[in-house]
């Protein structure tokens, strides 16, 4: 077959091409011709297929994302927000934090160990991209139902894959979730998140400018696996009833990326590199055209000079690859013998594959030939917008006005003590220990805390024990019951859960994953959840720095539930005076902080006991969510507190239940005054916290807490072996131990 360069494709305007096999609508290949003025070349027409895919061009969601810019709050901490890899947050002393999630879903669904492994490594290379040291990653997983067959080929696989590169990188994995609804049987939801450290000065940027500069590609051959890869799969609906295109998953080699990791640390500390981009999702497509997009020249790029794992590759399939553990760096011409050095020392393959020119058009070449003549941000930046129709659903007000308070509630205290046991051995909230003990928490001796904790939190100056936290949240229940309110309290008590750690909460990161943008009720509940989440960090003054929009995640017509997941990251001066969640000294003083309601809808409780879901998810109050902030940081700072929990899915109860368990001290609790014990233990209601209170801190405590305007009741103590619900019933710490740990390894024998 003779090759189609620019010139034949002049030429030959009625040549029939695959367009639509590629992903393509027939507007956007006319759109395409447009352009160009002309049809494109097969390569061109490669290059746009990824480049404008869903997953690549955000083509349903963005004019809903562009609420994170126009509602960002003030913060004097963000030095880079979103469109670079990763965000940037100044958390102090001169240091810079960037962070991001993204999603590896449907490839990790098809081949699950590989899949979850390069969806570690492409978030890692997109935090190296931005001039940081990786310190650690965080991993928000969501599965099937526990009991099906297929989640016992899938769960194991994604955490060997997560487990298997992490800790070959070692870098520790210090928080993350593990969800288990049947919503996610045929689509699970692998996203992963990474944080970087780096000082103020040594921030890159994915931009190539520079006339005369060269491109260098470095790091892996080019290979087979991965073409079209997620820019492709992921931008389709899986189909039960026929075949569907599912491009070869990529294959990672996390020896190589810790090679490539090395090597790019050094040639940054030489200052060699003039901008960077990591090979991720289109891989050469998208990082050709989005550094010349947002450079100030041209480019062009000699494509037969690309290191081939596979000679017989095609320059389309070159373009399209997404192997794994590349970089693509712009480069001084008399710094590039230096880069190329350095290169060779750490074994990591490097050419000159092109440079930077004077011009405003991306050329690449084949054996001389010219096969791609494009302006650069019509591929990178100007993609398709769409505004998608979208509607209520018909059914919402149906689900909302099933309440959850209808549903029979124990009818004596020994089956309110049954149900205790239920609710704590459920795959939802009983003990991930199986999946966690298989990633290495504390490589590089810098994690403060790590799972089960309500954070993960790491030193990153060793001298002064500066430190930050992270955690990850979202409840799919929450926001198929009203995605406005499910968005806002993913945020909500992932800012809990960073300040229960004592750290501030600065900046946000999100995964939204939902379902096929094409259907007008998933596009509704993607914009509810996006215009929560914009409301919500406005109010809260923690700007979005980034992050990754996950659609069609379905198989065909039944969508998961809505599911945005949100990062919140936040900053802590002195990581020895981080706050535990364990229960650590009999005689501590137990604390219930916030307001108690009737709040059940897409409970834990419903679902466990009832197999229900249905009603309004717990009311949001982000001002008290800030000032409980407020109390929990100020208590950490200042010695007030021994241990704090948020109480989230499963209520007062399940916090209780893994803070006893995780210091190994029972509780004495007592109802309080207005509540009967059932709501106590159970009740959702957001903006609360369970504290141990050392007795010499009860007064100053309570009185900061009264000061500020902060319920504070007092529940119980910390004592004995038990957790005992006085006047109700009493569970030994063994029985609940027993429960709670058992679940998960016997699901997966």
């Amino acid at each position: 077959m003779s090759l189609d360069t620019v010139k034949h494709a002049t030429e030959t305007p009625d040549v029939g091409q695959p367009w639509a096999e590629l992903g393509l609508k027939k507007d956007e290949y006319e759109r395409i011709r447009e352009i160009l003025g002309r049809r494109p070349t097969g390569a061109e027409l490669a290059m746009y297929s990824v480049m404008w895919s869903e997953h690549c061009s955000y083509k349903s969601s963005k004019v809903h994302l562009k609420q994170f810019s126009e509602k960002k709050p003030d913060s004097d901490a963000m030095l880079v927000g979103i469109g670079e890899n990763a965000g940037v947050v100044d958390v102090g002393q001169g240091y810079a934090v960037t962070f991001k999630v993204e999603s590896h879903n449907h490839p990790s669904y098809i081949e699950p160990y590989q899949g979850a492994a390069t969806g570690v490594g492409g978030i890692v290379r997109d935090i190296l991209a931005m001039g940081a040291r990786p310190v650690a990653v965080v991993d928000p997983l969501r599965f099937g139902a526990a009991d099906h067959p297929d989640t016992k080929r899938v769960l194991p696989g994604v955490v060997a894959g997560i487990g298997g590169y992490g800790n070959c990188l070692g870098l520790p994995n210090i928080g993350g979730e593990v969800v288990f609804d049947s919503c996610y049987q045929g689509n699970p939801l692998v996203n992963a998140g990474c944080i970087g450290v780096m000082k103020h000065e040594d921030i890159h940027l994915a931009k190539a400018s520079g006339a005369g500069n060269k491109v260098i590609l470095y790091g892996a051959r080019t290979g087979g696996d991965g073409i079209g890869g997620v820019s492709v799969l992921a931008s389709e609906t899986f189909d039960d009833t026929k075949p569907t295109k599912r491009p070869a998953v990529q294959v990672g080699d996390p020896f190589q990326e810790k090679l490539l990791i090395e090597c790019t640390l050094e040639v940054f500390a030489e200052k060699l590199v003039a901008g960077i981009q990591d090979l991720g999702g289109a891989g050469l497509s998208c990082a050709t055209s989005e550094l010349a997009s947002a450079g100030s020249g041209g480019m062009r790029v000699e494509l037969d000079a690309v290191p081939l794992r596979d000679a017989t590759l095609s320059p389309e399939e070159i373009l399209m690859s997404e192997s794994q553990e590349r970089m693509c760096a712009i480069v001084e011409p008399d710094k590039v013998a230096r880069f190329l050095e350095i290169c060779e020392k750490w074994d990591v393959i490097a050419t000159v594959i092109g440079e930077v020119t004077d011009g405003e058009r991306l050329e690449i070449f084949w054996h001389g030939e010219q096969i791609v003549d494009v302006p650069p941000r019509s591929v990178a930046h100007e993609g398709p917008t769409y505004h998608r129709p979208y509607a209520r659903p018909e059914w919402q007000d149906a689900l909302q006005a099933d309440d959850a308070a209808k549903l029979p509630r124990p009818a004596s205290s020994r089956e309110l003590r049954e149900q205790v046991l239920k609710l704590v051995a459920s795959p939802n909230q009983a003990s991930k220990a199986w999946v966690t003990d298989q990633y290495d928490r504390f490589v590089q001796g810098n994690t403060v805390l790590a799972q089960p904790e309500d954070a993960g939190m790491v030193r990153i100056d060793e001298e002064t024990n500066l430190g930050v936290a992270i955690a990850t949240d979202g409840n799919g229940r929450y926001a198929k019951l009203d995605p406005y309110a499910g968005a806002q309290l993913a945020l909500a008590e992932a800012y809990r859960n960073v300040a229960a750690s004592g750290a501030k909460p600065l900046a946000v990161s999100d995964c939204l994953n939902f379902g096929s943008p094409e259907d007008p009720a998933v596009m509704w509940q993607f914009a509810e959840a996006t215009r929560g989440l914009a409301d919500a960090c406005l109010e809260l003054g923690t700007p979005v720095t980034g992050g990754n929009v996950s659609l069609y995640n379905q198989t065909g017509d039944v969508a998961i539930h809505p599911t945005p997941v949100v990062a919140v990251l936040g900053v802590i001066d002195d990581v020895t005076r981080r706050t535990p969640i364990a229960f650590a000294e009999e005689g501590q003083l137990l604390y219930l902080l916030g307001d108690t309601r009737e709040e059940f809808g897409g409970s834990a409780w419903s679902q466990v006991v009832h197999d229900h879901l249905g009603g309004l998810p717990p009311r949001v109050d982000l001002d008290r969510e800030r000032l409980l902030g407020e109390i929990l940081i100020a208590a950490s700072r200042d010695g007030m507190v021994d241990a704090a929990h948020d109480l989230s899915d499963g209520g007062l109860v399940q916090a209780v239940t893994e803070s006893c368990l995780r210091g190994g001290n029972g509780a004495r609790l007592i109802v309080p005054d207005g509540l009967d014990a059932f709501t106590f233990l159970f009740s959702e209601s957001a903006g609360r916290a369970v504290v141990a209170v050392p007795r010499s801190e009860e007064l100053r405590f309570t009185d900061m807490c009264g000061a500020r305007g902060l319920p504070a009741t007092r529940i119980g103590v910390v004592d004995g072996d038990a957790i005992d619900v006085q006047g109700e019933f009493s569970i030994p710490l063994a029985e609940l131990r027993e429960a709670h740990e058992a679940t998960i390894p016997g699901l997966l024998a």
